[in-house]
């Protein structure tokens, strides 16, 4: 059985990374068509002012080729809840996202959904998940698995309080990580691969098939993506792979682990936070520029140092992610 649940994982990858590298090229072409392109910031760095014009939204292609791939090869398996609700988590973000950035290319500035607005939104994706989750899922309770102890504890109300924070601030990590060409996408196909590996070890084959797609559909974004970018994933694809990525952790039970194999973006995320708060209260800056990975290309760093350095870290946190996992 093992063998055909790996033939299949290695069809969906195959497949969905074919599809993108066929259709990507048409994509890149009538985006630019569509004078949908990048907005850089005024105060932005000025090495990324050139990148302004580059086709964005390229996050419609990976989403839309998985979606097709897993339900076109996976027809059989279609009554499991898990391909659905990890199809609307990633399309339903994946909307919120495309709403910001078609607003931002209209309108030529980078003022998309106002902050309360777009986080309303991820909140409606994230709140009806947890309901979804709750009434499709056969035995779906609110333990979460503590790691290395090999326990789980129920915490009741909590849970639901913990799934949306997994959402929307999972979406909105990967958000601000999606700042150099090819970190957020490199970041994103490991720690779904991380996912894909706790999936097998629960015997969710389903779940690993479906995020096995999406890694190829990454894969194939990457030929596109990489320095110097042909085409961005913009909010579309970041927000798409954030709602994704949280889906993955409460469906696979790695509620608490999901911070670990995501802890580039929490750093990311976090350094925000540092930088505006301590600007606040102090008038000063910790970093030369937020997100960090813009901090390290104001030292002196190159772009694909910066990204190669920040996949390595990834890679780290995925490996010890597993390790605690299987521990």
């Amino acid at each position: 059985m093992f063998n055909m649940v790996f033939l299949r994982i290695v069809l969906n990858f195959l497949v969905g990374f074919i599809l993108v590298l066929a259709v990507m090229p048409k994509a890149i072409q009538y985006l630019k068509k569509l004078k949908f392109g990048q907005v850089e910031r005024e105060e932005g760095l000025q090495s990324h002012k050139a990148k302004g014009g580059t086709p964005t939204m390229g996050g419609i292609v990976f989403i839309l080729c998985a979606v097709v791939v897993v339900y076109i090869l996976n027809f059989t398996s279609l009554n499991n809840p898990y391909i659905h609700l990890l199809t609307f988590s990633f399309v339903g973000f994946g909307l919120v996202g495309f709403i910001d950035d078609y607003l931002i290319v209209v309108r030529k500035t980078n003022d998309g959904l106002k902050p309360l607005y777009k986080y309303t939104l991820q909140s409606v994706v994230a709140i009806a998940f947890y309901i979804l989750a709750k009434f499709f899922i056969p035995g779906f309770d609110t333990a979460i698995s503590i790691p290395l102890l090999h326990i789980e504890i129920d915490i009741g109300w909590l849970y639901p309080i913990l799934v949306y924070f997994m959402f929307t601030a999972g979406s909105n990590a990967v958000n601000l990580t999606d700042g150099l060409d090819g970190l957020a996408t490199g970041l994103s196909m490991i720690a779904i691969s991380v996912f894909v590996i706790f999936a097998i070890m629960n015997k969710d084959y389903d779940i690993a098939i479906y995020a096995m797609a999406v890694v190829g559909t990454l894969l194939g974004f990457m030929c596109f993506n990489y320095h110097p970018a042909r085409i961005f994933m913009g909010d579309t694809g970041s927000l798409a792979l954030g709602g994704f990525l949280a889906a993955l952790a409460v469906l696979t039970r790695q509620e608490l682990l999901f911070i670990l194999i995501g802890g580039v973006f929490l750093i990311e995320t976090l350094s925000v936070i540092i930088q505006v708060v301590s600007f606040k209260t102090r008038g000063k800056r910790v970093f030369k520029m937020a997100p960090i990975h813009h901090h390290f290309e104001m030292l002196g760093w190159s772009e694909q140092q910066v990204v190669i350095s920040f996949w390595f870290l990834g890679f780290i946190c995925g490996i010890i992610g597993i390790v605690l996992g299987v521990m």
